[in-house]
């Protein structure tokens, strides 16, 4: 059970790592480079950006995080590690709450929004459908971001109290 645990926790760190840093990829460089690009050519990079996202290594790592740190936390306090448990469990929950179910209600219905307006080749009418997404969508991203981070430091610290206890 023991190497179960490790492959288990350590697959979790991994995972809310690989998210954490897409998201502030998108915070602090692909939004900001959109942005300082004609408003016809961040629609067209953001729609396709937004379809070659959805591929299994993504899914596979932003619904595995929380999953996966759950399990982390379920064979940790079933081996009697309760306070690394609950800091895996609190990792799932920051993550649940401020990325998984902000893509839900806000991001992907923007980017469904934006696929929706198809391709613009009108200047006035691409800058109206950009100044409608970017702004709405980016401190979402943050708050995503933040609570990916806080739920990568949560997993680490996690794997410190486990190795404490041993």
């Amino acid at each position: 059970m023991f190497v179960l645990t490790v492959i288990v926790a350590g697959l979790a760190l991994l995972l809310m790592g690989n998210i954490a840093g897409l998201f502030y990829a998108y915070s602090v460089s692909v939004i900001p480079g959109l942005n300082a690009s004609r408003a016809d050519h961040a629609v067209a990079a953001m729609q396709q950006i937004n379809v070659k996202i959805l591929n299994p290594l993504f899914f596979a790592s932003f619904i595995g995080a929380p999953l996966v740190a759950a399990l982390a936390g379920v064979l940790l306090l079933g081996s009697g590690h309760r306070g690394a448990a609950l800091l895996f469990f609190a990792a799932t929950a920051v993550y649940v709450l401020g990325s998984f179910v902000p893509t839900a209600i806000v991001n992907v219905p923007l980017n469904n929004a934006l696929l929706a307006a198809g391709e613009i080749t009108d200047p006035a009418r691409a800058a109206r459908v950009w100044a409608e997404f970017a702004p709405k969508w980016a401190p979402w991203n943050h708050l995503r971001t933040v609570a990916c981070c806080v739920s990568l430091l949560l997993s680490g610290a996690a794997l410190f109290v486990w190795a404490g206890d041993r």
